[in-house]
Formats: structure tokens, sequence, C-alpha cells
């Protein structure tokens, strides 16, 4: 599972992650990105969401010229049951 995260308040609106990756990126009233079916962080006021695939995501986080998209890529060990 990885968790795709968007900081709005840095956000200038320009687009680029919407057409790059309009399946978890769109613009909203105030002109800015936001994530389709993302719930807002109350302690950090980011957009989150958690998906187990990232596809196109990456392309929006390099075309991002404020860089205010990450994505945190969940690592599970290795266990033996």
């Amino acid at each position: 599972m990885s968790k795709i995260i968007i900081e709005r308040e840095k956000c200038i609106g320009c687009g680029s992650c919407v057409a790059l990756c309009p399946k978890y990126f769109e613009v909203i009233d105030d002109g800015k990105a936001s994530l389709k079916n993302g719930k807002r962080d109350p302690k950090t006021g980011n957009e989150e969401l958690e998906t187990d695939k990232i596809e196109c995501a990456t392309a929006a986080v390099d075309s991002c010229p404020v860089q205010c998209i990450h994505i945190i890529k969940s690592q599970i060990p290795n266990s033996k049951l």
C-alpha cells in the first residue's frame, strides 16, 4: 500500500498533475489540485489517498513545479508464517 499526498496550500493550480494523471487528480472550485477520493489530514491540512497502485501519480510528482505532491511507499518486511 502506498500513500499519495498533496500539500494543497502550496499548490499553484498549474494543472500538470491533472493532465498527466486524471485517475487521481482533479482541479476543484478554488483552482487548486485535489486528490479524487482523498481525505484531509486534520493535523497537516494535506490531502491523502491510500492506494495499491500509484500508476501515473509518479509522473505528477515529477511534473509539479512547486513539489507539493509526494508518494510514500509502504515497506512491509518479509515475514515467515
